[in-house]
C-alpha cells in the first residue's frame, strides 16, 4: 500500500474483474487505482514490495527458465500484460510489446554479498519507479549470496493491485504451493455488494464511527517528517503460532494482529527510550482489507478501509499493551467502522471539495503516526522454479509526514515484519526493527 490514508482506503469499484481485462468497451482506472496512480511524486514511487527469500541451492535461480514460466503462467487477459494508457480519463490497454525479459532482471553486482548488503540492494530497488510505459510490475533477482540464498524482489505498484490482490497475482505467476492451506490463510470476508446510499443518509448514519476514527490528535513525533525519494528497509520475523499462543493466554478475543500491534507498540517504546526521546501519543492507522472470499483468485484492483488504534507507548505493562490495542480493535469491528469509513469516502468521492477536504483531514499528520499493516499470505510451504521459499516479507512506502511504515505477511506458519523509511528523515530502524522483534519474545514470556 502506499503511505497514507489517501492511498489505503479505497472507495469502492468499477472495474467488475480486477485481474482480467474488460472484453468490449474502454477498461477504465477504478476511482481508486487512478488515485493512487495520482499520488505519485518526486518522493512517493507509488508501489508496493514483496521480497522473497530462497533457500541455498549449488546453482543460481536459471534467469531464462523462470522468465518463461512467469510468460507462460501469465494468462493473455490479465492486468499484469496491461500497461496504463494516460488520459483523461485514464485506462488499461493491453501492451502489445510486452516483453518478459523487460519484467524479470537480475540485480548486478550482487553476487556473493551478505545479508545487510541484500536489503540495502532492494531498498535502492524500493527507490527506483516502475516504467509507465510498460505494465506495472517487475521482479527483481538478488544474489546468489554468500550463503548460497538467493532473493527475489517483486515490485508491483498500488494503483494495479493492493495487499490481498497482490498476493493472488504472486500465486498466479511465480510461485507454487506445496503443501496444503493452513486453515485460516485466507482472506477476511468484506461487506455485502450493495447500492450505497446518498452522502446525507452516510452521514446520519455514522457518527459514531467518525467519532472513533477521526478527530483525535496525535503528538507530534520523529515519524512526523518531510520524505525524500531514499528508502531503507529492516525486517523481523516471528512464528506464527507465538503470536497465535499468545492471543489464546489473554481473556477475551484477542487476534494475532492485536498481538502483531502490541509487538510494535512495546518495539517503538524501547526504540523511543533507548534514543532519548519522549514517550508520545502515536495513532496507527491499520488498513483493513474489504475483499470478499467470494472473489475470484485473479481479481486485483484495491479494496480495502482502514481504522485507527492508540498505540499505548507509555504502558510498561506487555500484556496491558495488548489488552488496551484489543479492546479498541474489538470495537471498531463491531461497529463496523471500516465498512463505514469505505462507504463514507466513496459516496465523499461525487463532491469534489468535500472529497479533497476529508483526504486532508484524514492523512494528516495529526490524525495518525504511522500506518501498520498486516496481510494475510499463504498457509502452505511455497517454492519457485524448485527452490523453497525461506522467508516472505512485504513493504510499502512511507508518506510525507508520515515517515515510517510497517507491515507484515504471514506465509508457512512465520510472519514476516518490513519497515521502510527514507533514512533522511528516521535513522535507525534495523535497532527498531529488533526492538520489535524483542517486544514479541517478551510478550511470549509474560504470557506463558
Amino acid at each position: 500500500m502506499s503511505s497514507n490514508r489517501s492511498a489505503t482506503c479505497a472507495r469502492g469499484s468499477t472495474r467488475p474483474r480486477y485481474g482480467r481485462r474488460v472484453a468490449d468497451g474502454p477498461d477504465l482506472l477504478s476511482v481508486d487505482d487512478a488515485r493512487i496512480l495520482g499520488l505519485e511524486s518526486a518522493a512517493i514511487a507509488g508501489h508496493t514490495l514483496k521480497l522473497i527469500v530462497l533457500d541455498p541451492a549449488a546453482e543460481p535461480l536459471d534467469l531464462a527458465s523462470l522468465r518463461a514460466a512467469v510468460d507462460r503462467r501469465l494468462p493473455p487477459q490479465s492486468r499484469g500484460r496491461d500497461r496504463v494508457e494516460l488520459g483523461p480519463p485514464a485506462r488499461w490497454v493491453a501492451d502489445d510489446a510486452f516483453d518478459v525479459t523487460a519484467h524479470l532482471r537480475r540485480a548486478e553486482g550482487t553476487q556473493g554479498i551478505d545479508e545487510r548488503a541484500a536489503w540495502a540492494a532492494a531498498a535502492a530497488l524500493m527507490s527506483q519507479r516502475l516504467d509507465h510505459e510498460r505494465p506495472l510490475w517487475r521482479f527483481d533477482l538478488i544474489g546468489p549470496l554468500a550463503d548460497g540464498r538467493e532473493a527475489i524482489v517483486c515490485r508491483i505498484h498500488h494503483a494495479m493491485a493492493d495487499g490481498i490482490s497482490a498476493v493472488r497475482f504472486l500465486r498466479e505467476v511465480l510461485w507454487d504451493e506445496v503443501d496444503e492451506p493452513m486453515k485460516g490463510s485466507r482472506a477476511a470476508p468484506g461487506p455485502a455488494a450493495q447500492e450505497r446510499p446518498r452522502l446525507v443518509a452516510e452521514l446520519a448514519r455514522m457518527p459514531g464511527a467518525l467519532a472513533r476514527e477521526l478527530g483525535h490528535r496525535a503528538s507530534d513525533t520523529v515519524l512526523d517528517r518531510r520524505i525524500g525519494s531514499a528508502r531503507e528497509l529492516a525486517f523481523a520475523a516471528a512464528p506464527l503460532d507465538q503470536l497465535k499462543a499468545i492471543g489464546a493466554a489473554l481473556p477475551g478475543h484477542v487476534t494475532v494482529n492485536d498481538v502483531l500491534l502490541g509487538g510494535v507498540a512495546g518495539g517503538l517504546r524501547h526504540w523511543l527510550e533507548h534514543a532519548g526521546e519522549r514517550l508520545p501519543r502515536l495513532r496507527a492507522q491499520v488498513p483493513v482489507s474489504l475483499h470478499h472470499r467470494s472473489e475470484a483468485a485473479d481479481e486485483l484492483g484495491n479494496r480495502d478501509s482502514f481504522i485507527n488504534v492508540e498505540l499505548p507507548i507509555a504502558e510498561a505493562d506487555p500484556v496491558e499493551r495488548v489488552l488496551a490495542i484489543s479492546s479498541q480493535t474489538s470495537a471498531r469491528k463491531q461497529h463496523r467502522d471500516a465498512e463505514e469509513l469505505y462507504d463514507l469516502f466513496h459516496a465523499l468521492a461525487r463532491y469534489k471539495h468535500l472529497d479533497r477536504a476529508a483526504e486532508r483531514l484524514a492523512g494528516g499528520p495529526r490524525e495518525f503516526s504511522l500506518s501498520i499493516s498486516n496481510v494475510p499470505g499463504p498457509g502452505c510451504g511455497l517454492a519457485i522454479a524448485g527452490r523453497g521459499v525461506r522467508s516472505l516479507y512485504s513493504v510499502a512506502e512511507p508518506a510525507d509526514r508520515h515517515a515510517l511504515r510497517i507491515s507484515a505477511i504471514s506465509c508457512s506458519g512465520e510472519v514476516g515484519i518490513g519497515l521502510c523509511t527514507d533514512p533522511e528523515a528516521v535513522a535507525g530502524i534495523d535497532a527498531l526493527a529488533l526492538a520489535i522483534g524483542d517486544s514479541l519474545g517478551e510478550l511470549g514470556e509474560a504470557t506463558r
